[in-house]
């Protein structure tokens, strides 16, 4: 399991603190980033591009500081979680919005994920109750609203891809607290490089290539979402799966849509419309009764 532990300047009251404003204020914004960085870059490569690049230079910093490089079974085990969490759950993400889903709508969808984590949980016999099979099949209902909405429509690749990256996430995140992995940030440097390096073999074999010049908007972009989504706040989020109830480490689902789509409508020149309204909320009530749910059953 992943062990790690808050600098010693900060109270683990405070590193919980920090770690979650983290995931739910820069995830949230990374979803706009994604949809200027795929504007002039092919997105199996800018987003293997980031991680390979944040998780090697975290590595960097990490070595120099004197942590001990993985060993041959944490690597194995860091490839396992960065293959669903980088290349399913991050690449899917990317790869339906070059194919059309608007942010917000991805980043709704993508709160669901909360739903799969628990489903997945019946794996490590952790079996859900009747409270947690009630917020799933509510948060599926929201997903089923968003119909039409922002690109998405059922039976679409992009559709199908954005659906499928919350469950590639749910499964790498049940199964990294059971995997033997590097200790604190080493973890994540691990699971970026090894997710990173796949994201970049899939771009060459389906054979990627840029059309045109890369555009500024979308070299800062990639800067951003380099530094802050992958080396920030990824780092954020495993610190929260190594050290916080599951239910806390997921709730970042509840903000991310938010943030997204606000974004997306004020900067993105994205729409929502009232079926997107109203999906927002039904998914956010069944996480909310997952949420609710977890917490009596952990207290």
């Amino acid at each position: 399991m992943i062990q790690s532990s808050p600098s010693p300047a900060l109270s683990p009251r405070l590193a919980v603190g920090l770690a979650l404003a983290s995931v739910y204020f820069i995830w949230g914004s990374t979803y706009l980033g994604i949809k200027v960085a795929v504007t002039s870059m092919p997105p199996l490569l800018m987003s293997g591009g980031r991680f390979v690049i944040a998780g090697l230079a975290l590595l960097l910093f990490l070595r120099l500081r004197g942590a001990a490089l993985p060993t041959r079974e944490q690597w194995i085990n860091s490839a396992k979680v960065g293959i669903l969490l980088m290349a399913g759950g991050n690449g899917g993400v990317t790869v339906a919005e070059h194919l059309g889903v608007d942010s917000g709508i991805a980043a709704t969808v993508v709160a669901s994920m909360p739903l799969w984590l628990a489903l997945f949980g019946i794996v490590w016999g952790l079996r859900p109750r009747a409270l947690e099979w009630t917020g799933m099949l509510v948060g599926l209902a929201g997903v089923a609203l968003l119909t039409g909405e922002g690109g998405f429509r059922f039976g679409s690749l992009a559709s199908l891809i954005v659906v499928l990256a919350p469950l590639c996430w749910a499964f790498g995140s049940a199964w990294s607290r059971h995997l033997r992995l590097p200790q604190g940030l080493m973890a994540s440097a691990a699971e970026m490089l090894t997710g990173g390096f796949a994201l970049l073999l899939l771009s060459l074999i389906l054979g990627e290539r840029l059309e045109g010049p890369i555009t500024f908007q979308s070299w800062v972009a990639f800067a951003y979402l380099t530094v802050f989504g992958s080396l920030l706040a990824y780092s954020a989020y495993m610190y929260l799966l190594s050290n916080t109830r599951p239910s806390l480490a997921s709730s970042y689902a509840y903000v991310n849509p938010v943030v997204a789509v606000l974004l997306g409508i004020g900067l993105g020149g994205e729409t929502l419309g009232l079926a997107g309204v109203l999906a927002m909320g039904v998914i956010l009530v069944g996480v909310g009764l997952i949420a609710l749910s977890r917490t009596r059953m952990w207290a």
